[in-house]
């Protein structure tokens, strides 16, 4: 395949696998997904799920959590690891949304970025997710899999976002970069990686790739 073939086999599987997209993180607007997406750093979808009801039961608004103290969303928040700087940093946007943007959560990487602990790719899945604008956040799993399927070099995240927004339509990035992250974590995931059951690596895989899997099982 070259690699436009290769792009269109990513689409379609993905699209017959997933024709309907789980939200991996709960949220009900994009100020509770902002929060949730700043706590996913290092730490699993399913533990931020447990822990952002405990404190969306404390406050739920900007307004309400500037009520709190850095040290009770701390204590919250704990399970979710690097609870020091998660605290800051949701406490520090909270209190930048109320006094900057009457507790509206801005529409633009340039806003969202600027806010304590909120990075580029935190920024990304706001847009995508809650706006609607065409984003396209490399996680650890999306940055894996495009690297396994040859359609990027792998050196850092930026060139992969980069690759795929070159090689991907616009109109798609939405889904796709879902799509991608629930293939990584069912089919291609980092450990206890089977490529029997992962059908676009063993279609369109790096070869370098299928050969250090190959040798892997053989030894």
């Amino acid at each position: 395949m070259n690699k436009q073939e290769k792009v269109e086999f990513v689409i379609n599987t993905l699209k017959t696998i997933y024709p309907e997209i789980p939200i991996p993180l709960a949220h009900k607007d994009p100020y509770t997904l902002l929060i949730a997406v700043l706590l996913s750093a290092q730490c699993t979808d399913v533990r931020v799920n447990k822990i952002t009801p405990l404190l969306f039961a404390q406050a739920d608004t900007p307004f309400e959590m500037v009520k709190l103290s850095v040290d009770e969303i701390k204590e919250i928040i704990r399970p979710c690891g690097l609870s020091p700087m998660k605290s800051k940093g949701i406490y520090g946007l909270s209190k930048m949304l109320v006094e900057k943007y009457n507790g509206e959560v801005p529409k633009s990487f340039e806003a969202l970025e600027s806010f304590p602990a909120v990075g580029h790719k935190t920024a990304s899945v706001v847009m995508s997710q809650a706006f609607g604008v065409p984003a396209f956040p490399v996680d650890t799993h999306i940055h894996r899999l495009l690297y396994r399927w040859n359609l990027t070099n792998g050196k850092n995240v930026k060139q992969t976002e980069k690759d795929a927004k070159r090689l991907f339509p616009k109109e798609i990035w939405n889904d796709l970069h879902l799509q991608i992250i629930w293939y990584g974590r069912e089919y291609s995931p980092a450990r206890g990686w089977k490529l029997e059951q992962d059908i676009i690596t063993k279609a369109i895989g790096r070869k370098s790739v299928l050969e250090q899997y190959s040798k892997k099982i053989k030894s």
